[in-house]
């Protein structure tokens, strides 16, 4: 097999493995084991605390002492195991560790199968920025994938779903030691713990406009951690009342229709950034997510069904406006010293504080309207609208920014 098949193989399984749990666990969690709004969002939230400090950690493991390959492959032999003991768990406070310790596990692999993925192709001699973005795009359709097979085996409400994972994290493991050997680069300048985990990049926080753009960045990620949480739990509790329609069988067909729009989406950044600058598309991001949200309280699975399908294909725009045309913007805004630093920093407000707070307040949300067990989802998702357009609204007043064609030309060539 081919060195790319390969990777594209790692790709298609490094994201297979969350596909297979994270969109479904939530109604897993609230339906099958009755977990409360609050646990459920607290379990999520592990996903911020470890995105936090993990990634940087074992960033500086792989860069100075064992092969990224062998840490990828530790990590999801370790979370294989995490995942099967997860399976096996009702009670919550049992779930809320071993799920917190399989994100310790699982959230560094991230950025380590990139690591692998560049290192190799650099060995091999292939052009990184042309090769391995093709590369990558399979680990989109993984995760897609998985979302099909768990949804199509009718295992949404199943521990099963964990077994999946489970068993790709254990294959991918092993897997990841068959690959070209990533040794540490000793001969370059090692990084400190403090720089792998962004924090040389807080001096941007003293230029106004980056602190504001970091802290919105922050409460636009909290916004992305509401529907993972709650997306599938929230088409399940139709079952009473639409029990045989598609959204209600194949709510994690419906929900992938999202992932699908991002993959699109992606391809309108460089027009949107060019035309109209940072400014512009995350205000356009902050009212795709008003639209999210109230077109999940507005539609259902019957007569409403058009409404949620639009809610996933706005996702797209939701979702990629605000973070990879952020982690662009990140890019061209820093200078070079800093800029591994400052991606980081960006990583740990979106992934980290913003996941952690909108995995634990988007749980509050629900249990404070869940009364004798019944959601009112259509005043949940309308107080989540609400909080996107309060922030659309409140951005534009404080970032203040100017777009110039010809900065977002240069840094493109």
């Amino acid at each position: 097999m081919g060195i790319r098949y390969r990777l594209t193989l790692m790709n298609f399984l490094q994201f297979f493995i969350w596909g297979s749990w994270l969109i479904s666990l939530g109604s897993y969690m609230g339906n099958t084991l009755s977990f409360t709004g609050g646990q459920i969002g607290s379990i999520f939230a592990t996903m911020g605390i470890a995105s936090l400090f993990m990634p940087g950690l074992l960033g500086i493991v792989a860069d100075r002492w064992i092969n990224a390959e062998r840490v990828l492959g530790m990590c999801h032999i370790i979370g294989a195991i995490l995942l099967f003991w997860a399976s096996t768990v009702t009670d919550p406070h049992l779930m809320y560790m071993i799920m917190l310790f399989n994100a310790m596990a699982y959230m560094p692999t991230i950025a380590l199968n990139s690591t692998v993925s560049y290192n190799v192709l650099e060995q091999k001699g292939f052009d990184i920025v042309k090769d391995f973005p093709p590369i990558r795009v399979w680990g989109t359709v993984g995760f897609i994938c998985a979302m099909w097979v768990v949804d199509l085996c009718g295992w949404s409400l199943s521990p099963l779903q964990l077994y999946i994972g489970s068993a790709s994290s254990l294959f991918l493991g092993i897997y990841a030691f068959t690959m070209p050997a990533c040794p540490p680069a000793r001969s370059k300048g090692k990084r400190s713990v403090l720089s792998a985990m962004g924090f040389d990049a807080f001096v941007l926080f003293k230029r106004t406009k980056m602190a504001i753009f970091f802290i919105f960045a922050m409460l636009l990620g909290a916004a992305l951690q509401i529907t993972n949480t709650f997306g599938q739990m929230f088409l399940h509790d139709f079952s009473n009342t639409y029990a045989n329609s598609f959204a209600v069988t194949h709510p994690g067909l419906l929900m992938s229709i999202s992932q699908i729009s991002e993959t699109l989406f992606i391809l309108t950044i460089p027009f949107f950034l060019n035309r109209f600058g940072i400014k512009k598309v995350m205000i356009i991001s902050m009212f795709a997510w008003v639209l999210r949200f109230a077109l999940f309280g507005l539609g259902n699975p019957g007569e409403g069904l058009v409404l949620l399908v639009l809610s996933m294909i706005i996702y797209g725009m939701a979702f990629d406006f605000f973070n990879i045309s952020g982690s662009l913007f990140v890019e061209m805004e820093t200078e070079p010293g800093i800029r591994a630093s400052a991606q980081g920093l960006f990583m740990i407000m979106t992934n980290g504080f913003g996941a952690f707070i909108g995995g634990v307040t988007s749980g509050w949300v629900v249990d404070y309207f869940t009364v004798g067990g019944v959601k009112d989802w259509h005043s949940i998702w309308f107080v989540f609208a609400g909080y996107a357009l309060a922030l659309g609204i409140i951005f534009p007043l404080v970032f203040r920014y100017k777009h110039e064609r010809k900065a977002i030309k240069t840094a493109k060539a």
